[in-house]
């Protein structure tokens, strides 16, 4: 999954941000860019569960148990 279909994936930019805690209008554009230049690897980082689709799309299906569940 690509970065454009991950955001699109969560709502688009607008929710993306929200979910990743970005606020307003600057996060919304952030994301926006994002879709220009790729989410930065540290973004990736920070929010493991969001981003698990991307390199384990077989997890898609799979719910978030645990310590997941209460990040994500």
């Amino acid at each position: 999954m690509t970065d454009i279909e991950l955001i699109a994936h969560h709502g688009g930019p607008a929710k993306f941000a929200r979910l990743l805690g970005l606020a307003g209008a600057k996060g919304v554009r952030r994301v926006c860019n994002w879709k220009k230049r790729g989410i930065p690897a540290a973004v990736k980082v920070a929010f493991p569960t969001v981003f698990r689709l991307q390199f384990w799309p077989e997890l898609a299906s799979q719910p978030q148990t645990g310590q997941e569940a209460a990040h994500g």
